[in-house]
């Protein structure tokens, strides 16, 4: 597939972002590396004359932004999402370099949608909104002052995506189609509600128990197929059970 074909099914998605200047930034930094589909989930302030200024022309890429209520929505159809945090944390999926990272979501975007995922400013990503996405991405800047600002590390990773298509990146080992968003949560809600009705996991004391499930099939990356049999053998266990 052509590099720009790739670049096209890249979703830049930023969540709750504070001041509309760093949206106008990320447009920007889009624009500038081919990129051009941008979400934005719950802005403090979209649009704005400061969004436009800062995007220094690349005004259509903010005229085209999806404007959306949840990160679910913003990520539903894609085949892969990386998420980009400044620190590790516990029960995450295995962390990769920016420019790892790039490769592997490229190899994706062969395969559908794909999205480059960002927090807000202050805050960075929530342990929630990282755990819908397959991958943590780290920037390997200066461990003594490692604070970008989010246009200069849209900015980063936008570059690197670009020189992973220009590479005609390789399609993920496995020769099935990979499971959307849509599908994996899907699983995840009908395997809580297998767990519940058996009386294996409460609700009301769940603990950790859902964020470890879904680290441990995170890392297995499911395929649309894999999921379908999951989902086939929970609703036969559940059968069995009422």
């Amino acid at each position: 597939m052509k590099e720009a074909s790739l670049l096209d099914r890249v979703r830049v998605v930023l969540t709750r972002t504070s001041h509309p200047g760093n949206i106008g930034g990320a447009a920007r930094a889009m624009k500038t590396m081919g990129l051009s589909r941008l979400v934005l989930v719950n802005p403090q302030v979209f649009p704005s004359e400061i969004a436009t200024a800062r995007a220094s022309g690349a005004t259509d890429v903010l005229d085209n932004a999806q404007v959306v209520g949840s990160l679910e929505e913003a990520l539903s159809g894609t085949v892969f999402s990386a998420a980009m945090t400044a620190r590790r944390r516990e029960l995450s999926l295995p962390m990769q370099w920016s420019r790892e990272a790039a490769t592997t979501v490229a190899g994706y975007a062969g395969q559908g949608d794909v999205a480059l995922v960002f927090g807000n400013e202050t805050s960075g990503m929530s342990n929630e909104e990282l755990a819908l996405c397959h991958l943590p991405v780290m920037i390997p800047a200066n461990a003594e002052y490692s604070s970008l600002n989010l246009a200069a590390a849209v900015q980063i990773l936008c570059y690197e995506m670009r020189m992973a298509c220009l590479a005609r990146p390789e399609a993920p080992d496995g020769a099935g189609l990979p499971a959307s968003f849509d599908d994996i949560e899907g699983f995840y809600g009908h395997l809580e509600q297998a767990m519940i009705g058996s009386g294996f996991h409460d609700p009301a004391n769940p603990r950790k128990l859902m964020p470890r499930l879904r680290r441990l099939y995170g890392r297995v990356r499911l395929e649309k197929e894999e999921v379908g049999i999951l989902r086939g053998i929970l609703s036969a266990l559940q059968r069995k059970v009422d």
